[in-house]
């Protein structure tokens, strides 16, 4: 993990301040904690950076190399929603399920370990009617932790009411119908042709078959049909508009978990990788295991084979009329020492824009 250049490092209230921006706008991020490191290394114990889902990374938690390797664990943990921990070293170890092992990548074969923690967005609920039960279950919700919002009765005369791609613009995934008798079908049918993964019903079961059939009578098919949840929770004798809100919230609360429980149980199938427990032999600097296929605007770096953002690369050398881009200074070091023999072993790559002669 070599020391370079980089940009100033945000201080703990930007982090702070920009994990809060983050959680109001219900954008899903993950934060990266090193809680060990070996020397040598250019980090220490408490580091922290900021990785957000398309991979941009605020803070410093250590070098390129292995920052490459937290981004996309960092990643991997939003978009299954668990917290991971990672070991980045060549140190033998016996396997651990609990820990993602990689191979440490720089040639200065230091250790390091991180806990990353995702936070996603709660689910968005949105709530159809404006009737007290669905105010009151707006209210419950909120405070069971999901995210609710009243749906927009738009009252267009000889149309749905209701608009279904507003809620997809929204991300919607449960809608609560508890319009009660003002604007049913309407509003179910929006919520049935939008993307909501479950669509629960505040109504009898007498009223939920026969909106079933004018359902079916829409042109809503029964694949789509298998999203609806009527009575929208558990029956518990409710009377009151409080009472029918809280049953129906539950329902919410259920089908939530059983949702996380199913992401859980297929990320606990999926085998992690360790580090084997024979001794690793050295690695040259920022080796990978495999060298990337040339991608469009980036460039494969010829002493790893690390695949390098043209666009963003800060180590870049002109020789024989062209760039040669490398993902820190460690190789560029290295090529410079020997170019041609590194441009004589680099493996054949379709031509990208950092091929082209070198400008001026």
């Amino acid at each position: 993990m070599n020391a370079e250049t980089v940009e100033p490092v945000p201080a703990a209230t930007s982090l702070l301040q920009l994990e809060q921006q983050l959680t109001d706008a219900g954008v899903p991020f993950a934060v990266a904690t090193v809680i060990r490191v070996a020397p040598p290394a250019s980090t220490q114990v408490g580091a922290q950076a900021l990785v957000e889902s398309d991979g941009t990374l605020h803070g410093w938690i250590g070098g390129g190399c292995s920052q490459a390797i937290v981004i996309e664990a960092a990643r991997q943990a939003i978009r299954c929603g668990q917290p991971r921990r990672v070991r980045i070293s060549n140190e033998p170890a016996p396997p651990d399920p609990e820990v993602e092992a990689h191979a440490m990548p720089c040639a200065s074969n230091g250790a390091m370990e991180l806990f990353i923690q995702p936070t996603v967005p709660a689910p968005l609920v949105i709530v159809f009617g404006a009737t007290p039960t669905a105010h009151e279950a707006c209210v419950l919700a909120r405070r069971m932790g999901l995210r609710a919002s009243l749906a927009a009765d738009a009252a267009r005369a000889g149309g749905s009411r209701f608009d279904a791609a507003a809620l997809d613009r929204a991300g919607a995934s449960f809608a609560l119908i508890a319009t009660q008798g003002d604007g049913d079908e309407d509003a179910l049918e929006a919520a049935l042709r939008s993307g909501a993964g479950a669509v629960l019903l505040i109504a009898s079961r007498r009223k939920a078959e026969r909106l079933r059939e004018a359902m079916c009578a829409r042109g809503i098919d029964e694949g789509r049909l298998a999203a609806l949840h009527a009575p929208a929770g558990p029956a518990i004798h409710a009377h009151t508009p409080q009472e029918i809100a809280l049953g129906a919230v539950a329902g919410l609360v259920a089908l939530r978990h059983e949702r996380e429980e199913a992401v859980a149980a297929a990320q606990a199938a999926v085998p992690q990788a360790t580090v084997a427990t024979e001794a690793v032999p050295p690695l040259p600097p920022c080796e990978m295991p495999e060298a990337p296929a040339a991608e469009a605007g980036r460039y494969v770096n010829p002493v790893c084979g690390m695949s390098v953002e043209i666009a963003t690369a800060k180590h870049v050398v002109v020789h024989g009329g062209h760039k040669v881009y490398f993902c820190c200074d460690c190789c560029k070091a290295e090529f410079e020492r020997a170019p041609a023999r590194y441009l004589t072993a680099a493996p054949e790559r379709e031509a990208s824009p950092g091929d082209r002669p070198a400008e001026g």
